[in-house]
């Protein structure tokens, strides 16, 4: 079981994004507590009335609303509605939200069981309950707790589970008018926002352009711009927007341009380890062959890497992204050096005319190649126009198995002392 738990200064928008799942079919009130009636015999009126009531108790606690989800694995789909009210039940009052008022909803649109509990921070005498650290106290001690009373599959506290739990059931492009805008939209984000690490706004986009989701924040002049604002459309399949854009604001997230900002701080310019991956995958569709654009995409497809392009109004390409979905990694190309920008792709893919003959087929191979990763600038080699195939096989083997020669540094306190040279004679004249 993963436990979310996340609080915000708005019961309503908390609610109603519940509220609004019943009504889509996506979800059921299956529970309360600490409510005078059954939920099931309560309008929606009546639910949220009893926690804005007590709520007002004290109108000092500006973040206010509690929003917890808890997530469990893929394989308990039989958990009944009776069995996850009991969870909910025993993790509310682990938590120290025992008497506190709140409904219970089980979600339908992912691919794992799992219920948003709606509760308030404000107790009945109208003290505040204080949260700080609660996720790593008392949440993650109820979680071992409940995970051995209803035998459920264990979490181990692994940060990366959490983004195994939540991933949506199918994340697919969006074909305009096949569902609601928003709906579409807030989904692709749901499984995006949290789990790819981008560190611009143009990265972000790489992603969802996948998906036919664009973030737009206006042309430089346009009022939404200057406000520092951001929307999000929808594609059609020739990358142009169609629809109503939907306000970032608007939906339950908050995934603004302030949002987004922080995130890309916290992220900084990507694992090396990583960068060289997307590096490598583009060196080796080219080591021994000629490739058009296309063929690379396809090529790097295969490795769980995406090229999306940057395309100005002539159709012509100024700039490339690579979107790598296993490691959830987002880079532009000239980020990962002179090589891998749109430009030098560009040209590694048009060279012509420079082949060496093989037994069977024409290979077409750069005049000179520069290997990235453990091989210096100086490892840079010419292939011969002479040269056959095994021939030239050979040398880049060559340089891709040779060993470097290093020259360790020694600290001048440990080198030991020169002795000087006596010159002739000195010692007849002391």
């Amino acid at each position: 079981m993963v436990a979310v738990i996340k609080t915000g200064n708005s019961l309503h928008n908390i609610f109603n994004y519940n509220e609004n799942k019943v009504k889509q079919g996506a979800a059921e009130c299956i529970g309360e507590g600490n409510y005078p009636l059954e939920a099931d015999k309560m309008s929606i009126t009546m639910k949220l009335s009893r926690l804005l009531n007590q709520n007002a108790l004290n109108e000092n606690v500006k973040r206010n609303s509690v929003h917890i989800s808890l997530n469990f694995d893929p394989s308990e789909i039989s958990l009944t509605n009776q069995k996850l009210m009991q969870i909910a039940d025993a993790y509310m009052q682990k938590i120290g939200f025992g008497e506190q008022p709140y409904l219970v909803y089980r979600h339908h649109d992912a691919g794992h069981p799992h219920i948003h509990l709606v509760s308030i921070k404000v107790k009945q005498d109208g003290s505040r309950i204080d949260m700080h650290n609660i996720g790593r106290n008392q949440s993650e001690t109820a979680r071992k707790e409940i995970e051995k009373m209803f035998s459920l599959v264990a979490a181990q506290g692994r940060k990366n589970n959490i983004n195994k739990v939540l991933k949506p059931v199918s994340l697919q492009k969006i074909a305009y008018g096949k569902m609601q805008s928003k709906k579409a939209i807030a989904a692709v984000l749901d499984g995006v926002l949290s789990t790819y690490k981008y560190s611009s706004l143009s990265e972000l986009n790489a992603v969802l352009k996948l998906y036919n989701v664009f973030a737009d924040r206006g042309s430089e002049d346009s009022r939404i711009f200057k406000a520092e604002g951001l929307v999000y459309r929808i594609l059609d399949s020739d990358g142009k927007p169609i629809g109503v854009p939907i306000k970032a604001s608007d939906f339950y997230n908050k995934p603004t341009l302030k949002f987004l900002e922080q995130k890309f701080m916290s992220v900084g310019n990507g694992d090396i380890s990583m960068k060289n991956r997307i590096k490598n995958a583009v060196d080796l569709a080219f080591l021994n062959k000629s490739i058009s654009f296309s063929e690379l995409g396809k090529l790097l497809e295969k490795e769980g890497i995406n090229i999306v392009s940057r395309k100005s109004a002539a159709g012509l390409i100024y700039g490339i992204t690579y979107v790598d979905h296993t490691t959830k990694c987002v880079f532009n190309g000239s980020d990962l050096g002179k090589q891998y920008s749109a430009k030098a792709v560009q040209e590694r893919c048009n060279l012509r005319g420079k082949t060496l003959q093989g037994s069977d087929k024409d290979i077409k191979i750069k005049s000179k190649v520069e290997i990235q990763g453990n091989i210096s600038n100086k490892d840079l080699f010419e292939i011969s126009k002479t040269d056959n195939f095994d021939t030239a096989l050979a040398k880049v083997l060559d340089v891709l198995t040779r060993m470097e020669s290093v020259q360790t540094y020694l600290p001048n306190q440990l080198k030991s002392k020169r002795r000087k040279r006596k010159r002739k004679g000195q010692s007849d004249n002391q």
